[in-house]
């Protein structure tokens, strides 16, 4: 099993460490390569997705993502910048769908904004189409608006399309995914606006037809975005394109707590996939140790599970991260009175050692 590992900037070199460490507890065989992706990767190579980098991405089974991104590239042309690395990924591996599951631990209900009572027991998957939508359609650029009220003014534009094809095969992957989970897919979209998201609805209904056991739900994206809030729970797998998924994913993921707790997944065809964490790099507290690895360390266990087929490795790391929290370690997001605050090499450290001693007593 080969995995390319690509830490990445600001807490990325952080967090991707403790995951490697806990992967490598294991007792499996693992090639593990490591190069630059992001701001790094401009830096010492010109560009922040250099061939080397896609290259190797290409040849591995999966890919463990840090994060990318720093303030100082902002003014880069926008291909230079880091986050153009992660799009480039996508595309060129053909990651089409993206998995964010939002789950709120028993042990961290606390945290959440909301009450206890709304997310005990959250478990949510939002199932994010990832290479179409507004973020890849052409045309798009700036130019001197030609017509309308405001003829002869600097406008900028951008174009939402999706084909067929795009929306069956997410459709698919969300009806198989909910077969495993509660039977019920809430399919998000805009149709009473946009022609795009009229298509869309027609074509997951279509779809939907070839699932008759599972139940499925449309909803606009506004009354999605307030029934995340009001009534979580209410959601099991959540099937959207691009954009909506990419809002709703990281509201979801706030119901929790923390989204430092919250792994991800981008698949392709051939279950080809790249795991990160669901936060950015922060680089206003990089090198400070304090960051939370647990994303990144349950991105990894998804790894496992989805693209090398180790769900016992993948049930092992969750529980030890589940055991983690039971003994009260927190890390400074998840920190509350009554619980010891550790830092990012403490907590996955810990991860490690309950990995470790369930070994010991399963053998």
């Amino acid at each position: 099993m080969k995995i390319a590992v690509l830490p990445g900037d600001g807490i990325g070199t952080e967090i991707v460490a403790e995951a490697v460490k806990v992967l490598k507890v294991l007792d499996l065989k693992f090639e593990m390569e490591t190069a630059d992706v992001g701001g790094v990767a401009y830096d010492h190579h010109g560009h922040p997705l250099p061939e080397a980098t896609l290259k190797l991405a290409k040849e591995a089974d999966a890919v463990l993502f840090g994060a990318v991104g720093d303030w100082k590239y902002d003014k880069l042309e926008r291909q230079f910048r880091p986050e153009q690395a992660i799009l480039g990924l996508r595309k060129n591996l053909g990651l089409f769908a993206n998995f964010r599951p939002a789950i709120c631990y028993e042990q961290l209900t606390h945290a959440s904004s909301l009450k206890p009572e709304l997310v005990s027991g959250l478990d949510i998957l939002i199932i994010r189409e990832l290479t179409g939508d507004i973020y890849f359609g052409q045309p798009r650029g700036r130019r001197t608006a030609p017509d309308g009220p405001h003829a002869g003014a600097e406008e900028a534009f951008d174009t939402m399309r999706y084909t067929r094809p795009e929306i069956e095969r997410i459709a698919h992957v969300a009806f198989q995914a909910a077969r495993k989970r509660s039977r019920k897919v809430t399919s998000v979209d805009k149709a009473n606006v946009l022609e795009t998201f009229q298509f869309w609805k027609d074509v997951v209904t279509e779809v939907s037809q070839q699932y008759p056991d599972v139940k499925l739900d449309h909803m606009y994206v506004d009354n999605a975005a307030m029934q995340l809030v009001k009534s979580p729970k209410s959601f099991d797998v959540v099937v959207t394109g691009n954009m909506f998924g990419d809002i709703l994913s990281d509201e979801a993921a706030m119901l929790t707590g923390s989204i430092g707790m919250l792994p991800s997944g981008s698949m392709n065809a051939s279950s080809q996939g790249l795991y990160e964490p669901s936060h950015g790099s922060a680089p206003d507290i990089a090198g400070k140790g304090i960051a939370n690895p647990l994303a990144t360390i349950l991105s990894a266990a998804m790894m496992l599970r989805y693209s090398l087929n180790q769900p016992a490795a993948a049930d092992r790391i969750e529980s030890a991260v589940k055991d983690v929290l039971s003994q009260g370690l927190r890390t400074a997001d998840i920190h509350s009175e009554g619980t010891r605050k550790v830092g990012t090499r403490e907590m996955g450290d810990a991860v490690v050692a309950a990995i470790t001693k369930k070994t010991i007593t399963k053998s």
